[in-house]
């Protein structure tokens, strides 16, 4: 990293006493501030400005000469100091290799990126596919580096199949594939003297829909009290009804209850959408039908 990463302000107030300066900001080093403390001892931290605050009306020529003059050798004293550092400690891990500078190669891991990101001067590399940091960075990054490691593990591949096939082996799995067959079948149960009226946009336990048919058959009980527990049946029969997800064009038509569906409704499992839901309804099948228009197009059809 070239001295672009000491930013400077053009002359400027302070904002607490509207004395002349400008600011100065750079990644932490101790050293860095040191040596720029010695430069400009009337220099104060501003935490409202995230940076330096040297006062004067000649403040930013001055720290135009001293970024030309002294940051070079700050860089450079900074590098060699990180790499006489990491050869008396060095970080041993197969994700990090040593060179002109550090080389991090994990496989993808947001937690990985977004621990990288957090490290001073430290940058993706397109040709390598791996990020750099260089040897000034060394203290950041050891303090990362048990995050950084960790992360880099568990998404190694062999890892993520062993998750799998715990995830795969749990109960928790097999309900979440029993109720999403479920869903498939498009078939809700209805309390056989409540019935939803047809072709109309209704709200359920089981989102918006829009029914189509009343089958008449019964409601296995074991079934009704696994997938449909919301749904009461009081002293009247289930029966199931077939349903579909209505269109943004549906949405837009459909007219909002207003007020909250009450108890009785919720127990009868359907019941009329309020604006809220119907909104937000829309949104959800507005993106999805730009999506399929977009697959579409793509496949030329």
């Amino acid at each position: 990293m070239t001295d672009e990463a000491v930013e400077f302000s053009a002359t400027q107030r302070d904002p607490g006493d509207g004395a002349p300066g400008a600011t100065a900001a750079f990644p932490y080093d101790r050293l860095t501030v040191e040596r720029f403390r010695e430069a400009f001892p009337q220099a104060r931290w501003r935490d409202d400005l995230g940076a330096w605050f040297v006062p004067g009306t000649r403040a930013e020529r001055r720290l135009a000469a001293w970024r030309s003059r002294e940051w070079p050798g700050v860089l450079a004293y900074a590098d060699q100091r990180g790499r006489d550092a990491f050869a008396f400690e060095p970080i041993t891990s197969p994700y990090l290799e040593a060179a002109d500078g550090f080389v991090v190669r994990t496989p993808y891991s947001r937690t990985v990126i977004a621990e990288l990101r957090e490290v001073p001067w430290a940058r993706w590399d397109p040709a390598l596919k791996a990020w750099r940091v260089p040897f000034r960075s060394l203290e950041e990054l050891r303090r990362r580096w048990p995050a950084i490691e960790g992360a880099a593990r568990l998404a190694e591949p062999e890892e993520r199949r062993k998750r799998e096939e715990s995830r795969k082996a749990s109960p928790e799995h097999g309900n979440r594939r029993a109720e999403a067959a479920e869903r498939r079948r498009n078939r809700y149960p209805v309390p056989d003297d409540a019935l939803p009226p047809l072709h109309r946009v209704l709200m359920t336990h089981a989102g918006c829909v829009v029914f189509e048919s009343v089958t008449g058959e019964l409601v296995e009980p074991m079934i009704a009290t696994r997938f449909y527990p919301a749904v009461a049946a009081g002293p009247s029969a289930l029966i199931w009804a077939t349903w579909r997800r209505p269109n943004h064009a549906e949405l837009v038509q459909a007219w909002p209850a207003r007020l909250p569906p009450s108890p009785a409704e919720l127990g009868r499992g359907w019941w009329q959408p309020v604006i809220e839901v119907l909104r937000e309804e829309r949104r959800r099948a507005a993106s999805q039908e730009r999506a399929r228009e977009t697959r579409r197009s793509t496949r030329g059809e």
